[in-house]
């Protein structure tokens, strides 16, 4: 029977290596060009309302002309583009592939024949469900994460995968269960979920921007937001925990407990008080630290006899 090797959080994600890259284009100023536009049109009604109105060959010609004048500031006018704030257009010329991504907020104009696909740029947050995983010990436990993505390169966005949104969402599930699955829910030797909530986050956020970087996102930030022992378990490690508190506790009364009994006896030894031999020094041991690590108050019993009776 071979043994499964214990996953290495280290290990760099294997992502394909994007083919394609954003290029900036800004496009002409639209505002222009919707004045040509506009006036394109009208001139070809015109044109055309003249022709109509008018006889011989002369009204054919200016209605050809007018529905040519019109068809061509329609034409032009498909190439008018609204640009909003933080947000880009992908151009796509028919035949020829991309051609650039439009950054510039406001009214553009480009090649009424490309595809303009429109590419938020805004930053978002995603959190994802929770998780039942195992970790490193083989506990079950429930976890889940918050991650804050922004579209970085817009020709990766949508050329190198189908979907970026739902590409993140299942690239950031993906990684947080290998994260929590590469470490111990608890565990004072070794770097802990619970522990080192600093450090997992960082790892966190390595992996998942390891993960959709082909996909033009850029990761600004990831936390744990929930982190839980699976019910199942829950209270069995919650009496687990208080056994280990309360051992801590006691040992931590037993070492209050011997110091406080030595420098009782030294006390009484530097004074003279009273001379002790050792089977009643060891009585005076076993009574005092009965009292100092009791959990219950001590019951005063007077001596009305001699020390040794």
């Amino acid at each position: 029977m071979t043994s499964t090797p214990d996953p290495d959080p280290n290990q760099p994600v294997d992502m394909p290596t994007p083919k394609i890259s954003e290029r900036t284009t800004n496009g002409a100023n639209g505002w222009p060009m919707l004045g040509v536009v506009v006036l394109l049109v009208i001139v070809g009604v015109a044109l055309f309302l003249i022709g109509v109105n008018s006889d011989g060959t002369g009204s054919v010609v200016a209605v050809v002309a007018g529905v040519l004048v019109f068809l061509i500031g329609l034409a032009l006018g498909f190439g008018l583009t609204a640009v909003a704030p933080n947000e880009a257009r992908v151009l796509q010329l028919v035949g020829a592939g991309y051609t650039g991504s439009i950054r510039t907020p406001g009214l553009r104009w480009v090649n009424p024949l490309t595809q303009r696909r429109r590419v938020s740029t805004r930053i978002r947050n995603h959190e994802t469900g929770h998780a039942k995983v195992n970790d490193l010990d083989g506990n079950p436990i429930e976890i889940s994460a918050v991650v804050v993505w922004q579209v970085e390169d817009t020709a990766r966005a949508i050329f190198e995968v189908d979907d970026f949104v739902e590409f993140v969402a299942f690239q950031t599930e993906a990684a947080v269960r290998h994260i929590a699955g590469s470490f111990p829910y608890d565990s004072s030797e070794r770097i802990s979920l619970r522990e080192n909530a600093d450090e997992i986050t960082g790892k966190l956020s390595e992996e998942i921007a390891a993960r959709v970087a082909s996909a033009g996102v850029r990761i600004v930030e990831s936390r744990i937001t929930r982190l839980a022992y699976a019910p199942e378990i829950a209270q069995a490690m919650l009496r687990r925990q208080q056994a280990g508190a309360v051992v801590a506790a006691r040992q931590r009364i037993v070492e209050g407990a011997v110091g406080m009994v030595q420098s009782a006896l030294a006390k009484l030894d530097e004074e003279g008080v009273v001379e002790l031999d050792e089977e009643r020094k060891a009585t005076m041991v076993s009574n005092l630290l009965v009292v100092l690590c009791g959990d219950r108050d001590a019951q005063p019993v007077v001596n009305t006899g001699s020390l040794y009776q």
